[in-house]
């Protein structure tokens, strides 16, 4: 249960050196720092947008690959890694706004948003707040079907669950629906790991945010081209997705669970390689 209810929640100037900030600030619209990292050059940035309850080193196997040829970047969104904690109000359109705010920052001309997750909604807020920067968008593991609800109850129980004892909790969801197969051990300890230990009252909190959420009225203003990275513990409903934008595709890694680009890097890798390769140029 806990596995739908996650789910259904990532052109700049070139230089003549590869750039590399590895930690970069800048303030939000409410004043909460925002932490990210830059790798790389290239007229075209991807900005990598992590999961609920992670950090930007989620990325940490598509950075060396992807700053070769393009302009890297990687955020800490508020209330997770190094930024911020101290924010009233806490939403999918907030976060949306804070990636806007990074990619302003960095004056990025031509930019491909990549999602995990709950960031695969945040990019779609990011989207239609940039439509003349945005190219390009890949939701990874997320997005299966936008007209799919959590029934109140069920989501209240998760809630009680992890309010009362959040550690136990959270890592019995995380094994039970959130691991393939194939997914290595050495990920199920990583992830298990920096889950159990968030602030749970914050961790909640964002949690409810993501489940206020609904991604379809932003997927209907979206045109650009949008290619999800699924694992298929959950079905990717595209008749449903492509009723708001026809030009959603998927690519299903078989086997793997709700952490692809750590439980198959090389894999991930190739099927993100192979959508930007495909991207038009105007």
């Amino acid at each position: 249960m806990f596995f739908t209810l996650l789910l259904l929640l990532t052109f700049a100037v070139p230089t003549v050196q590869a750039t590399r900030d590895p930690d970069a600030v800048v303030s939000a619209s409410d004043g909460v720092p925002i932490y990210y990292s830059v790798q790389g050059t290239g007229d075209t940035a991807l900005v990598f947008v992590h999961c609920w309850s992670c950090d930007r080193s989620l990325w940490k196997n598509q950075v060396p690959e992807f700053s070769k040829k393009y302009r890297v970047v990687t955020i800490d969104l508020p209330g997770h890694g190094k930024s911020g904690q101290d924010r009233k109000n806490w939403s999918i359109e907030s976060y949306g706004e804070d990636v806007k705010t990074v990619v302003t920052k960095l004056d990025l001309k031509r930019v491909v948003l990549v999602g995990s997750s709950m960031g695969g909604p945040i990019t779609l807020e990011a989207a239609r707040r940039m439509p003349d920067l945005v190219v390009g968008i890949v939701p990874v593991d997320t997005l299966h079907d936008v007209e799919a609800r959590v029934p109140p109850d069920q989501l209240d129980a998760v809630v009680k669950q992890l309010q009362a004892d959040y550690k136990p909790a959270v890592t019995g969801f995380l094994n039970q629906f959130f691991f393939g197969p194939k997914t290595p051990a050495a990920v199920k300890a990583r992830v298990t790991a920096e889950t159990a230990a968030r602030p749970p009252e914050l961790a909640v909190t964002i949690l409810k945010a993501i489940f206020a959420y609904d991604p379809a009225p932003a997927l209907r203003e979206v045109k650009v081209p949008i290619r999800a990275i699924n694992a298929n513990l959950r079905p990717t409903n595209l008749e449903v997705n492509r009723k708001y934008a026809p030009q959603f595709n998927v690519v299903v890694m078989e086997g793997f669970g709700h952490y692809p680009m750590l439980e198959d890097p090389a894999a991930f890798n190739r099927h993100l390689a192979e959508f930007l390769q495909s991207l038009p140029r105007k």
